[in-house]
């Protein structure tokens, strides 16, 4: 059986290098993560919605606060693992410290909602639902079946990797180890049989026009090969994912808390659930402010967590290494079941809330009408081309970078069709709303 092992693993080369480079006091995963924080798509997140559209409520969490917060516990996770994983193989300390994983799953944690569009998730579904079943049919025959698979089925994780491998993106460049621990769904989008048993199957994680740079990465880091462009997941992804599912979940019942729409007491019966022996009520009740009850909850809650993710983590190091693993830490460890309870209740209260639904109602509206214009502006103009004045406008209103793109590539439909959905993908949901208002004469200047 074939075993990955942690001396590829935690590779820091970066595209365009040949070996391994030394590490100096700041270490090559450390200015990953800097890479990223100063980066303009990962500053774009501070506009998109996370779950509550566009909150006026301070205390309410955007994607660009999530993904601090979820790079913060895996940044716990990661050093915590390599703390055993370099006890446990001392050969590696030569090289690497406990830092060093820590700044792996910190990096790319911090990255992992930098390909997520407008409106959350359900502007995923919007995106797909113009080509698969809207005005973008009518190229499925100017592609071929993967290609199309990649539209129809858009992926903000795919979308997430190719923001971090875009040639324009040259202040990126991240080190393969990172790459890899950001990849939660290590294949293409059509795959001959996807296991559904298999975590890291569950979705797609990679577009066919980074198929290529995702190969190096994974030839590079030792990922087991499970057929034609599809590999195991690296080991530190699952920390990553832990990360997430724990403040996603923890931290929604918390706003969900804040805003009236969860009660006080079902919030703190499921903290408590979670904390068992070490929850404290008559701790609790010495804090006068309910909100700070429940951050203090919630902060106790995540460390609990994360100490029980941790713990299941080492004690399938080498399942792990092997391939063998393949199932989400949260749904494994002893918290699981009422992790389960929480998604179910934030399922009925929360993510079904009016204002959530009003939001993804207007996100089927946006962000197909925005993909109609400049879509079809592209391909009239630029592979057809069609001079159209309505389409030269339109194309006008697209970033210089963009433009210089679809130029790039106007005899590749799939790719031209790739540039336009980057576009509209990396849009902010205000701005993705006013644009949208313009091309369509709702909002015009100086009315």
């Amino acid at each position: 059986m074939n075993s990955m092992n942690w001396e590829e693993l935690l590779s820091n080369r970066r595209f365009g290098e040949k070996r391994q480079v030394e590490q100096h006091s700041r270490s090559a995963f450390e200015q990953d993560y800097d890479r990223i924080i100063f980066s303009h798509p990962f500053r774009r997140l501070q506009d998109k919605t996370q779950v509550h559209p566009l909150p006026e409520d301070d205390f309410v969490h955007t994607r660009l606060t999530h993904s601090l917060e979820v790079s913060s516990v895996a940044r716990s996770l990661g050093k915590k693992v390599g703390q055993v994983v370099l006890d446990r193989h001392p050969g590696l300390l030569r090289k690497y410290s406990i830092h060093d994983f820590g700044a792996i799953v910190a990096a790319a944690a911090l990255a992992h909602d930098i390909g997520n569009p407008p409106f959350g998730h359900s502007g995923e579904d919007a995106i797909s639902e113009f080509f698969k079943v809207g005005a973008g049919q009518q190229y499925q025959e100017m592609v071929d079946k993967f290609q199309w698979a990649d539209l129809s089925q858009f992926e903000g994780n795919a979308q997430g990797f190719r923001i971090l491998n875009k040639e324009r993106y040259q202040g990126l460049r991240l080190t393969y180890a990172t790459l890899a621990a950001f990849s939660k769904y290590p294949r293409q989008s059509l795959i001959e049989k996807p296991d559904p048993a298999r975590r890291s199957q569950k979705k797609y994680g990679f577009f066919q026009g980074e198929k290529e740079a995702f190969q190096t990465i994974a030839s590079s880091t030792g990922l087991i090969s499970r057929g034609e462009y599809s590999w195991s997941r690296h080991p530190l992804t699952f920390l990553v994912e832990a990360a997430d599912d724990i403040c996603y979940h923890l931290i929604d019942l918390e706003d969900g808390c804040r805003l009236g729409l969860v009660s006080y007491d079902d919030a703190v019966a499921l903290y408590a659930s979670i904390l068992g022996d070490k929850f404290k009520p008559a701790k609790l009740e010495k804090i006068n402010s309910l909100n700070e009850r429940i951050s203090t909850l919630r902060a106790i809650a995540i460390g609990e967590l994360v100490e029980q993710c941790t713990e299941l983590f080492l004690d399938k190091e080498q399942e792990l290494l092997k391939g063998e693993f393949d199932t989400a830490l949260a749904e494994a460890i002893p918290a699981s079941r009422v992790l389960a309870e929480v998604i179910d209740l934030s399922i009925n209260k929360i993510y079904q809330s009016r204002q959530v639904v009003d939001i993804e109602i207007a996100g089927f509206e946006v962000l197909p009408g925005l993909l109609d214009t400049f879509v079809t502006a592209a391909v009239e103009n630029k592979v057809r081309g069609n001079k159209f004045k309505r389409n030269q406008a339109a194309l006008r209103l697209l970033p210089q970078e963009i433009l210089n793109d679809i130029e790039e590539q106007t005899s590749n439909v799939y790719h031209v069709l790739m540039c336009c959905v980057d576009f509209v993908s990396g849009l902010t949901d205000r701005h993705a709303i006013s644009l949208f208002r313009k091309i369509k004469g709702i909002s015009l200047p100086n009315s």
